[in-house]
């Protein structure tokens, strides 16, 4: 969002992987040559900071959150912002491709047994983070896989947020800036032809109305198959709408509304088999563990699967100045996403593997459904939030002490509710290396079954902020919210032999659970400033998440946190960091050396077998980054992590035995940079590195308990054909490296990283 703020202000690493350090090295040591040594004068600061496209097209200067009054230089966090111009040069589409922005966040989880993962599934810092995704400062719910055509920039903040939104994951959130109007008249639009026949148009129009109110509209139109996958495909329509008032004055209001439709089909992945790690299921049939692999792009589901979604987001806005140095704020939104799915899922197990002739493997097939009896997966399921947010930032003395000032108080309602079926239909069994999606399916009667469930969690949060500046130097932060919750939920679900073998299979059971709390969440840290253009900070801070904080649903299980019997898990990290601003400000080095500490996690007592909130989880870690103008023709934005995730207490969770943490990379790197050259040309490029990844651990035998590091390169050209109109190519994968993006909990399925593709855009803009 395009805010004008006020502020016054008184006047033992890998072997594979060196290279990309040492050229980080190499690269940030001269600059860093060029920062102000503390005895060097103080510059005097301007009384008012704008947003505007003075800022280096990378490099972000503030963060949107009115809960954060300083600008990230001085901000006590680690916080990767991914602004729009990086998301346009990359081609990127969703939110999961912006995220490879930012080193060892990603969606490397598939899901679990038979199901699989839709929508954003986020892991950072050795945690799932999915349900710590917000909108303009707002949760945002459901399975979706969220587009960016109608966002100005990501901020990932990292570390323990619960003093900012409540609960949260223990390691992280992000949050989506929607585009606002503005005060101008600009027309931009995108048409892209690519890879795997990817059609995609968007449209961002800004028109003034009068003397401060301006009209945006954001429009999309996406229909694309998914390249190196057959069958699949991702097919979008969006639109975005808003409408300002008061703009340039004391009082601003935003009137915002969103629309999405996707008609996608969707992934369930393919199976592991002859990935390095497997072995045979079966003792009986070793030969298993020598089999081929099967080739990535086979689809094993049927062409009648499918992944509709729709989301709808109202939102207001109201800004007003109170004085040139006090702002209340107050956001209203109603938000609902539907899902309807429905997956042909597989298990790779040794009952559905079957090799009729061990010597022919083209006789070989692999059983399609979950369940006993098989059958598809069918998810019906509605997401809702209505919220009201208040909030007031203001700045005063006390003495000698500057205070810079943020509180606020939030009301919110959240919903999901899912309906089961039953008739969900039957394919025969799929040959293993040549599946057929197009075989007839039986038996499909869909018929609500009466199994469901319905979660609902209220909460009346409180916060307050306050930003200590003592002279030119020191600063300190202190903040803390207090939450009230109360979360009710009631299921129905059909008994198992293994669930319930008191009763017959089948039989419906109802559940009615609830569980309400108060949480309090801080942070503090204390800033010291050398120069004028860094900082060096270290911080402490907490989040908390409640027995079905991150999904609503309440369990009886004596394993699970979602049992209400349980307290809330608890996250502390410490950060040691510093920050420094150079170029004139525009190029950002930043490093940051993090340990966070989960405790009241579920572990089994191995003397009586029951379970106690005795376990502990910890990441320890190093991140670096670089972000900005190195000249002003050359863009650069370089990431890396170093992390030690691991079971510090309790129950291991990774399927090789050891007390490390799942889908989370070691080591990982990201890096983008482009170039201007004359005649209107544009070069750029960008690599990614990921560390193995191990998986969960769930019984499964023979399936690979890890997989592999690998490297991605990518490049992009432009050309500006006149003022108005360039030509983009974006190359993927240039190396066409194979590579496992995602694997699921079993280790019987994993998603191909997208092979080498292309695609070739006209960018317009007036």
């Amino acid at each position: 969002m395009g805010y004008i703020r006020s502020r016054k202000h008184s006047t033992s690493l890998q072997p594979a992987f060196r290279p990309s350090l040492v050229a980080l090295a190499a690269l940030a040591l001269p600059l860093a040559s060029q920062a102000q040594p503390a005895g060097a004068p103080d510059e005097a600061l301007p009384e008012i900071n704008v947003h505007s496209s003075a800022e280096a097209p990378y490099k972000a200067d503030w963060v949107s959150s009115p809960k954060l009054t300083q600008p990230l230089v001085d901000t006590p966090q680690t916080v990767s912002v991914i602004k729009k111009e990086i998301i346009r040069e990359q081609g990127a589409t969703t939110l999961t491709e912006a995220l490879h922005n930012t080193p060892g966040v990603g969606t490397f989880f598939l899901g679990e047994n038979g199901s699989t993962n839709t929508g954003d599934a986020v892991f950072m810092r050795g945690f799932d983070s999915s349900g710590s995704i917000f909108v303009d400062g707002i949760r945002d719910l459901g399975s979706i896989s969220r587009d960016v055509f109608n966002i100005e920039q990501i901020e990932v903040s990292k570390g323990p947020t619960g003093a900012d939104y409540g609960r949260s994951s223990p390691t992280g959130s992000v949050n989506l800036v929607t585009k606002q109007p503005l005060m101008k008249d600009a027309y931009s639009g995108s048409l892209g032809i690519g890879s795997a026949d990817y059609k995609r148009a968007t449209a961002d129009l800004n028109k003034t109305i009068g003397e401060n109110s301006a009209f945006r509209v954001n429009l999309l139109e996406e229909k694309s198959g998914v390249a190196g996958r057959d069958v699949v495909e991702n097919n979008r329509e969006g639109v975005a709408a808003a409408l300002g008032f008061g703009l340039g004055t004391s009082t601003r209001t935003y009137l915002n509304v969103l629309h999405v439709d996707q008609r996608n089909t969707p992934d369930g992945g393919v199976p592991t088999i002859g990935l390095p790690g497997y072995s045979s299921p079966d003792p009986a049939r070793p030969f298993l563990s020598d089999a081929r692999l099967v080739d990535p792009r086979n689809f094993y589901g049927s062409t009648s699967d499918y992944d509709n979604v729709n989301a709808d987001m109202v939102t207001a806005i109201v800004e007003h100045d109170i004085s040139p140095d006090t702002m209340l704020r107050n956001i209203s939104r109603y938000g609902k996403t539907t899902q309807h799915y429905l997956l042909t899922s597989f298990m790779g197990s040794a009952a559905n593997l079957l090799t009729p002739d061990p010597a022919d493997p083209s006789t070989w097939t692999l059983a399609r459904g979950v369940g006993n009896p098989l059958g598809r997966t069918l998810k019906d399921q509605e997401n809702e939030i209505l919220t009201n947010q208040t909030n007031i930032t203001t700045g005063f003395d006390t003495g000698s002490i500057r205070h810079d000032l943020s509180a606020g108080l939030e009301l919110i309602r959240e919903k999901q509710t899912t309906v089961g079926y039953a008739g969900t239909g039957t394919l025969a069994a799929a040959s293993l290396y040549h599946p057929n999606p197009d075989d007839p399916v039986g038996d499909f009667n869909p018929v609500r079954n009466g199994t469901g469930s319905d979660g609902e969690t209220s909460t009346i949060g409180a916060y307050l902020f306050d930003t200590l500046k003592f002279g030119k130097r020191w600063q300190l932060l202190g903040g803390v919210r207090v939450d009230h919750y109360k979360t009710d939920y009631a299921s129905t679900t059909l008994s198992t032999a293994r669930s319930n073998p008191t009763l017959p299979v089948g039989t419906r059971v109802s559940t009615n659970l609830n569980d309400s709390g108060n949480l309090l969440n801080w942070k503090f840290a204390a800033l010291y400033k050398p120069a004028e253009n860094g900082s060096v900070y270290v911080s402490y801070a907490t989040s908390q998440e409640p027995p079905g904080g991150s999904n609503f649903a309440l369990s009886t299980s004596e394993s699970n946190a979602g049992n209400p019997k349980f307290d809330p898990q608890n996250a502390r990290t410490t950060e040691i960091g510093t920050k420094w601003e150079l170029m004139n400000k525009r190029l950002s080095l930043t490093a940051a050396l993090y340990d966070t500490e989960i405790s009241n996690d579920i572990a089994q007592n191995p003397v009586d077998l029951l379970y106690y909130q005795t376990g502990k989880k910890q990441v320890k870690g190093v991140e670096l980054g670089l972000v900005g103008e190195i000249t002003s023709a050359w863009n650069a934005s370089v990431g890396y992590t170093l992390m030690k995730a691991e079971v510090a207490s309790g129950t291991g969770v990774a399927a090789d035995g050891s007390n490390n943490l799942a889908y989370t990379p070691k080591q990982a790197f990201t890096a983008w940079s482009t170039c201007k050259l004359p005649h209107g040309w544009t070069i750029g490029g960008g690599a990614r590195f990921v560390d193995a990844l191990l998986r969960g651990t769930d019984g499964a035998i023979g399936t690979p308990e890890y997989t592999n590091s690998y490297w991605v390169f990518d490049a992009m050209a432009t050309y500006k054909i006149s003022k108005n109109v360039d030509l983009q190519l974006n190359l993927y994968n240039l190396t066409d490296k194979q590579y496992v993006a995602a694997i699921n909990k079993s280790g019987y399925r994993y998603t191909p990283g997208m092979p080498r593709s292309a695609v070739l855009a006209a960018n317009i803009k007036f």
